[in-house]
């Protein structure tokens, strides 16, 4: 699952305590074990080495330049839905000829940036996107590559606000609608159409919603195939689920068990976009406890971390397992553990929002003062989300490998906040 262990009563991650980091670098930290990054990227590649396979690391998942440096030395390409994203990748050395890009607002500026980056693929997501990507190429004498995102109108059982692959849905094309804009693009000279790519959300916690997209995906392949149309790629998207409980989800074989065979011997490549399935376990958040508040029937435990910090239990709901980081028994992570000892609590922040919590109705164990806690699962739409709301300082972020451990992000000042007001 990860390389966060509890040893002689201390959380570590991978050989170092977390208390001591939390030490060094103050909280609320972001730590990231680089052992669990290369673990669950290498089992995606293992799992998908039947076929030809490029696995774009989602950038919009974990973004520190020096996360994609990496995933880079491991060589992941990288699935990127901005400007700034790619900008990320460019410092990070990421090869862009392993680049993806998707999103339905791409501006004039960021599709200029990746047309002169010559990266794999534009995941085009609707006909006023094409024309003005072809306008675009033409005007820099280059030829491009793209990708038709199609939305196969496949329920993945996920969040509504994290379902992209329904029929109606402000990302990519019905599939009806697939084959005209073949018809009225496929053979545009400055913009190559030569694939197909879909997203149905995240998290996705079973292979079929997949099995049933790419059913329907390889039957608009062999139609435009039969009609002259040149498909050399099938991007299937990211949305592998992450083990926010223990054994919660597939594995990358799990899933790769039920795709590989569809895929197989049709000689097309397969693009995947993974973020959280590598990046979810591989971070936790350190936050220590600032005031313990005695509520009707709980206790409120009032972190120094906040909404702002991780927003996905205000925003998705996600459930994150929470614990002390001293511990005498390794917890086991799950948001329904009881043990004996401990007593109904949340843990939420000081941002002046009612939504703004860690975690809800949860049985942990007595904390005080200064007590530290860890947030588990938390590498993956973490601190990206995390914002400077009520005028709260971002948090640092660290790397630990083996033994030593770097600040990768180091925390913000209030003079980081106030700097870009004061320069005009």
């Amino acid at each position: 699952m990860d390389y966060f262990d509890y040893k002689d009563g201390q959380l570590f991650c991978e050989d170092v305590p977390v208390d001591r980091i939390a030490d060094e670098v103050g909280t609320p930290a972001y730590v990231y074990s680089a052992a669990t990054l290369r673990l669950h990227y290498r089992r995606i590649v293992e799992a998908f080495a039947k076929l030809d396979t490029l696995v774009c690391f989602s950038v919009k998942s974990l973004s520190n330049v020096h996360i994609l440096k990496l995933l880079t030395a491991e060589n992941a390409g990288f699935d990127i839905v901005s400007g700034g994203e790619l900008r990320r990748v460019a410092q990070a050395g990421g090869d862009m000829a392993k680049v993806v890009f998707a999103g339905v607002g791409k501006t004039d500026a960021e599709l200029q940036a990746a047309i002169s980056a010559d990266i794999a693929y534009f995941n085009v997501e609707s006909e006023a996107e094409f024309e003005n990507l072809s306008r675009l190429a033409a005007e820099a004498g280059a030829t491009v590559r793209a990708a038709l995102r199609v939305n196969p109108d496949v329920d993945p059982k996920t969040h509504r606000y994290t379902t992209t692959g329904k029929k109606e849905n402000k990302f990519g094309v019905d599939i009806e609608r697939a084959e005209r804009f073949f018809e009225t693009y496929g053979h545009d000279a400055n913009t190559r159409l030569s694939a197909i790519h879909f997203h149905l959300g995240s998290p996705i916690f079973s292979p079929q919603p997949y099995v049933e997209a790419i059913g329907k995906a390889l039957r608009l392949i062999d139609s435009l195939k039969a009609g002259g149309f040149e498909i050399n790629a099938l991007n299937i998207g990211g949305g592998f689920a992450a083990d926010y409980k223990n054994e919660s989800s597939p594995s990358a074989a799990d899933y790769a068990s039920e795709i590989v065979p569809l895929v197989e011997g049709r000689g097309l490549r397969l693009i995947l976009e993974p973020g959280r399935q590598i990046a979810a376990n591989s971070g936790v958040l350190l936050t220590r406890v600032v005031y313990v508040k005695d509520g009707f029937d709980r206790k409120f435990i009032i972190s120094d971390a906040a909404m702002t910090d991780l927003i996905r239990p205000a925003m998705y709901g996600g459930e994150h397992f929470v614990w002390p980081a001293a511990s005498e028994e390794p917890p086991q992570r799950s948001a329904d553990y009881a043990p004996d000892g401990t007593a109904l609590a949340d843990v939420v922040g000081g941002v002046c929002e009612s939504a703004d919590f860690l975690a809800k109705d949860r049985m942990l164990p007595q904390v005080a003062r200064g007590d530290l806690l860890a947030v588990f699962t938390a590498g993956a739409y973490g601190f990206a989300q995390s914002s400077q709301f009520n005028s709260r300082p971002r948090a640092a972020e660290v790397l630990v490998e083996g033994d030593k451990f770097r600040i990768i992000r180091r925390r913000e000042t209030y003079d980081d906040l106030i700097g870009p007001e004061m320069d005009v």
